[in-house]
């Protein structure tokens, strides 16, 4: 996925942090928002999902983060961010929406049912059209799953 210089040297620097004091929790994504008084938020996750303790103890044990950026903690939510190409593999089969920095078949965003996954691209069954497109991971700029609640919960 495509990102600034200054988040992929920030995910490496809360991955490193993560692996050696929670190997089991996973940095899914990474946001700054503001200025002077910026806020870094992380969303986490692991097996059996995360809980506010979880978020506490990632929080607390991050203060060289503390020192630079107000640190929000999360849990990646039903509309889960894929950041990673084994997020898409996970996610085979979910409706998801993605953007992309340079257009696709003329188009910059798409809605629709992901087909297949590699470590390089993902396949998505467009919702308006029916096509399939092929979007490579380094064109992505954000993508998620949507969730919806009329199919029981599951995806798509």
């Amino acid at each position: 996925m495509r990102r600034t210089a200054e988040l992929d040297a920030l995910a490496r620097e809360v991955e490193q942090s993560l692996a050696q004091r929670f190997p089991t929790i996973e940095l899914v994504d990474l946001a700054v928002h503001g200025g002077a008084d910026a806020v870094l938020t992380l969303f986490i996750d692991r097996p059996g999902g995360v809980d506010l303790d979880t978020c506490a103890a990632v929080s607390g044990s991050l203060d060289a983060l503390r020192e630079r950026y107000t640190l929000e903690v999360s849990s990646p939510g039903l509309d889960r961010p894929l950041t990673k190409p084994a997020h898409f593999s996970q996610a085979l089969g979910a409706h998801i929406a993605v953007r992309v920095a340079e257009p696709v078949a003329g188009r910059s965003s798409f809605r629709g049912q992901l087909t297949a996954a590699s470590d390089t691209a993902a396949d998505l069954a467009v919702e308006d059209g029916g096509e399939t497109v092929r979007l490579e991971y380094e064109n992505i700029t954000r993508a998620r799953v949507i969730h919806t609640f009329d199919d029981g919960g599951r995806h798509g």
